[in-house]
């Protein structure tokens, strides 16, 4: 089962996409399920998770609602405000929904660097672990060291991190990111997903500005850790969905075939449960 673990889908009327503006250009637009088809069917994919992009619980109600008409959409990651007293309650009744996987908190739009190191969030962790729930972790390298910290603390957490936490490929330093993932890789059960990174990489990309970071997260994590992931349509800013799946496979053309089927199904089912 070939697997696209992260993509979004979302209607802007909603109005709870706060960071949706039309400089955005090709992706400020209504993202519907029908317009995912086609290209999931040319890359052969059978079954896709939903990421949240609103940090609202009533976007990831709208996700469990879309998935319950599409059945090739097997799992729905969401969002929860994990200071609000309520966050255990209502991780209890998403959770009710089969095809609710886990949580994403936009760690990447928090002004505090330290927020995932929050004492009061403990709870809502341990939490996380109980329901067997997932945590993406959508982090920037600096927070990294902070992410790993969080782990050390909860090592039973179920952890990946999103978009191989967007390293700098623009200006290619990524000494930090590497010393950073690596300790993660090593001292962490967590994985990471082979996404994103052409956003990362800008309009210039290449398979050579980005095989240094694919690379690396191939070296530490194994296909066993990563997770394929289109990032459709926030993708269709630098590129679109038939040429990240051309530069991914060949990126990992020295992979055996039982790694691929890791890196294209296997690590996101079992990860997600799907």
């Amino acid at each position: 089962m070939n697997v696209d673990s992260h993509h979004h889908l979302w209607t802007i009327s909603r109005g709870d996409y706060g960071w949706m503006s039309p400089d955005l250009g090709p992706i400020y637009r209504d993202f519907a399920p029908a317009d995912l088809v086609p290209h999931i069917k040319a890359a052969g994919i059978d079954k896709t998770v939903i990421i949240q992009a609103a940090d609202t619980v009533a976007e990831t109600e709208f996700m469990l609602q879309t998935a319950e008409e599409i059945d090739w959409i097997a799992g729905v990651v969401g969002w929860v405000d994990m200071e609000n007293p309520n966050a255990i309650p209502t991780l209890e009744r998403l959770a009710q929904h089969p095809k609710f996987k886990g949580i994403r908190p936009m760690i990447q739009e928090i002004a505090d660097d330290d927020w995932i190191l929050k004492p009061a969030l403990d709870p809502v962790f341990a939490a996380l672990i109980d329901m067997d729930l997932s945590f993406d972790a959508l982090v920037l390298p600096r927070h990294l060291p902070r992410l790993l910290q969080r782990l050390e603390k909860q090592p039973d957490l179920r952890c990946v991190i999103d978009h191989a936490a967007k390293p700098h490929l623009t200006t290619g330093d990524l000494d930090d990111w590497c010393a950073d993932m690596t300790r993660l890789a090593r001292e962490t059960e967590s994985l990471c997903k082979f996404s994103g990174l052409v956003t990362e990489a800008g309009e210039s990309f290449s398979a050579d500005t980005i095989r240094p970071a694919t690379d690396h997260i191939l070296d530490i994590f194994g296909p066993t850790r990563l997770m394929f992931g289109s990032d459709w349509p926030v993708l269709n800013l630098a590129s679109d969905y038939a040429d990240w799946v051309k530069l991914a496979e060949e990126l990992t053309t020295g992979l055996s075939a039982a790694d691929k089927i890791g890196l294209w199904g296997e690590t996101a089912s079992r990860f997600y449960q799907l």
